[in-house]
This record gives structure tokens, sequence and C-alpha cells, in this order.
């Protein structure tokens, strides 16, 4: 556990350190972007460098920290809690929730897109997208449970989403290829 707090104080320190160096050095010029209606890219968390950092600096402790388990925690250790063998560890739930996580964040700036942009194909992306996320909650509820056989149902379930949520993400993509093309032919 000591050298999981050192690893994340010593990311932290350079992060910040980072940060420092980055906001005092003076910044390049901004070109425009080609034939782009707004700065979509710069919104939020992409066009913020502290966030950013942040992020990297998170992901890269978590992923150089190793297994752990609850267990593991200092608040809890004194509980005493135990897992079984087939528990996920830490870093392992921080991919889990990071990707769904991911995945929101995505629809969200598809969506954006679909909106800002006047590409009205997009939206239905986003709406494509909604099976995948329903999957991605059945896995980490039946992990959530210890992959209880109980709830094996949920195994199923994300089987059939991902099939239909791939079927709906390629039926977005040709409605996203039609648009694009009768745009270009009004061109």
């Amino acid at each position: 556990m000591a050298t999981t707090t050192s690893a994340l104080l010593h990311i932290s320190k350079a992060s910040s350190l980072l940060l420092r160096n980055a906001s005092s050095s003076s910044s390049p010029p901004k070109l425009p972007l080609l034939n782009r209606p707004r700065k979509l890219l710069t919104n939020g968390i992409v066009g913020n460098p502290k966030a950013m950092v942040s992020l990297f600096g998170a992901g890269l402790g978590l992923t150089l920290i190793g297994p752990a388990s609850a267990a593991d925690l200092p608040l809890l250790g004194s509980l005493q809690l135990s897992e079984p063998s087939n528990a996920l560890s830490l870093p392992t739930w921080a991919v889990h929730v990071s990707s769904v996580v991911e995945w929101i964040t995505a629809m969200a700036l598809v969506w954006q897109y679909g909106e800002k942009s006047g590409y009205e194909s997009w939206k239905g992306l986003s709406w494509g997208m909604v099976p995948l996320l329903g999957g991605a909650f059945c896995a980490c509820t039946w992990h959530f449970f210890y992959n209880s056989e109980s709830l094996e149902v949920l195994v199923a379930l994300q089987a059939a989403l991902t099939v239909i949520g791939n079927a709906t993400m390629c039926y977005a993509a040709f409605r996203i290829y039609k648009s694009s093309e009768e745009r270009s032919k009004n061109l």
C-alpha cells in the first residue's frame, strides 16, 4: 500500500510541475480550423490541459499500481473484508468504470457535433451507441455481484445488446455516409 501512495504522490507532483511549466510558457498562435463551424474539440475536457494531465496521471498511476483489492484500502482494512477469488481488482474496476464514462462522453460529444455542425444524422450515431452502453452496464452489474450464477442472464443480455448495438451503429454510420453523399452532391 505504501508503494501505491508514493506512486500517486509522485504522479500528482509531476502533473503539477507539468502544468506550471505549460502555463508559464507562451502558447503558440492558434491556427484556424478548416471548414468547421465551431471549435468542438477545444470545449470541455479535451481542450483543458489541466484536466487532460490529471486524467493521464490518474490512468498512469492506476496502471503502475498493480492489482489491489478493496480489503487493501487503509480505511477498509480494519473491516476484514473477504472477497471471493473471482473478485475484480481495483485497476480492473477502474478500467471498467472509465470505459463506461468514456462511452457516455463519446455519446455526448457525437450528439453535440450533430447539433452544432448541422449534420443531424450524427445524432443517430449517438442513439445507436445506447444498446452498447446497456451491455456495458450489464457487464459491470454482473461483476459487481461477483459473477453470480443467479445473474447469468446478464451475460446473455450483454451479448444480445452487443449484437443489437453493433447493428444500430452500422446503420447509423450508413445514414451518415448517405447524408454526406447527398451534401456533397448539393455543393
